[in-house]
């Protein structure tokens, strides 16, 4: 992926995310890349590594989603300068728990290289409790 322009690498990388292509998904985040995530939930923090960000921050946040029903994710704004790109997309789903899932987010991506060295995502976190976690408090 070298050679790439930061904001197609971002693009690729969400184009991955809608489409469930987990091979691309690994190939968009450099090894030691990084992730985090505001609040007090279950993928709150700093998730540092490529593994950790995949199998851990992704897969957590999977993981509280119905698989029988849509998910799904679209960029509503993108633009960046040099390394560091600004994303908006929206994103929807249906917990396991049953409730709607409807999220306006926004992140702040560092791409060195073709690949996803640090991502910071920002959204209502409670919004997140509500729908995805099974006794909000």
């Amino acid at each position: 992926m070298t050679g790439i322009e930061p904001k197609t690498a971002v693009r690729r990388y969400f184009d991955a995310l809608a489409a469930g292509d987990q091979e691309a998904i690994w190939n968009s985040w450099a090894q030691d890349g990084s992730c985090w995530y505001g609040g007090d939930l279950p993928i709150s923090g700093t998730w540092q590594g490529r593994d950790q960000v995949i199998n851990g921050f992704l897969a957590t946040a999977f993981a509280h989603l119905d698989p029988e029903k849509e998910v799904g994710l679209r960029i509503t704004n993108l633009f960046g300068e040099g390394e560091q790109v600004f994303v908006e997309w929206d994103s929807w789903a249906t917990g396991r728990t049953g409730r709607p899932y409807n999220q306006k987010n926004s992140g702040v991506f560092t791409v060195r290289d073709g690949k996803l060295v640090s991502m910071r995502e920002y959204s209502d976190t409670q919004n997140w409790e509500r729908a995805l976690l099974t006794n909000p408090a």
